[in-house]
Parts: C-alpha cells; structure tokens; sequence
C-alpha cells in the first residue's frame, strides 16, 4: 500500500469520526502575510498574486509571492503571501516569533485589527510599512452552517477542543467561525501546534462549549 492510499484511509476515517463522534481535523497555520492590493501593487507592481496551491479552505490559496518581515529587533525572510488580495493587510505569526521581531504579541481574532503592531514588509527593493497589521490570531474553528448544527454550537461561540497529537492537550477559548463557504478545520499556531506534537491527520473534539464572543 502506498503512503497516497494510506493518507487517503487516514483522511477517510477522520470524516467518519467528524460525522459519529463530532471530531475535526486540525491544521497548524504559520507565519503568514494578507495583502491589501494596494500593498501588493507597491511590493511587486501588480494587484494580482501569483497562486501556488489551493488551502484548505475554499479558495484560499499559497501564492509563488514571498516577503521578507522587519520588526525593530528581528526579521524573517522568505514568509508566506496568501491569497486572493484582502481590504487590508494583516500579518498572523506566532508569540515566539513576535518576541523575536521586537513586537508586541497582540492576540486577535483574523479580521479585527485594532491596535494590531506594527512591522515592515520587504520584496527585493521595495519596502512598506504596515501599521497596526500583525497579529497572533486566536485559535478557531472554520465551519458551514450544516456542520454547526451537528456539532451544536453557533457562530462566535467559544469551545474546548481536546487534541489527539502526541502530547494531548486541550485547548480552551477556541472560537467557532461559520460561513457556508468554509471547511470543517480547526487552526491553531506553529507555538500551539508543538506544544501537542502535531501531526498530518491530527484530530480534535469538541468537549465543551462556553459563552459567545463579546463585540
């Protein structure tokens, strides 16, 4: 059996358990880069992002474009562009990696920039400043309206998740998104993905639900 078909059993009995045993599977997201167009037109010359791979979430994409990260005590070369182009641009990375940039770790859910920190983005010899733009996004849950109703929780509510990696963890305060355009996943950064011993078809399960997110 090759290692395709064994990831393809992997992935089928991880639906199975989705649908019997109200489980998820859960993703590690690193260090990446939203650009507004503008943004991206003052970086590369253009509006449009080159797309390397889907993600997981429909249309969500890895574009060929990388950029460098400069805070004022550190950088990261080489960091990640997704795609399509948003309103404005938003940097996720963890709280090591805000620690090694000089930035405050300012945890946010994706979206909400409000007093975010500030960095500078580089390609080659173009540099910007992005204001209030980098945060470290708070673990969540992406999910369709359908999948809300079976696992009983609702848009903006917060959950406990028990994660099955090689470290079992259970992490709390994990917010629920829903959207008909999303894909059952739970996503939780490179900090929080080590700290279980992550692995390719990691799974979750929801074992409490808490109180809706305040606005």
């Amino acid at each position: 059996m090759d290692k395709q078909m064994i990831d393809d059993l992997v992935n089928q009995v991880i639906r199975e358990l989705e649908k019997k045993d109200k489980c998820l599977q859960v993703e590690a997201s690193g260090r990446h880069v939203h650009l507004s167009k503008e943004d991206a037109q003052q970086l590369f010359g253009t509006d449009t992002l080159t797309p390397e791979r889907e993600l997981s979430q429909p249309g969500q994409f890895l574009s060929k474009e990388k950029v460098n990260l400069i805070g004022p005590k550190g950088s990261f070369k080489d960091v990640a562009v997704l795609g399509p182009l948003r309103e404005k641009t938003q940097v996720e990375i963890s709280m090591t990696d805000a620690r090694a940039l000089g930035i405050p770790p300012v945890l946010k859910e994706s979206g909400d920039l409000t007093n975010c920190a500030d960095l500078w983005i580089q390609y080659k010899n173009k540099m910007i400043e992005a204001k209030s733009s980098a945060m470290v996004a708070k673990r969540h849950i992406h999910m369709t309206p359908e999948d809300a109703t079976h696992l009983q929780v609702q848009d903006g509510e917060t959950v406990a998740v028990r994660v099955y990696g090689q470290r079992q963890i259970t992490f709390e305060d994990v917010l629920v998104r829903v959207n008909p355009r999303y894909q059952l996943r739970m996503h939780i950064d490179y900090d929080e993905a080590n700290a279980v011993g992550l692995g390719k078809n990691t799974y979750g399960k929801i074992i409490s639900t808490g109180e809706r997110e305040k606005a």
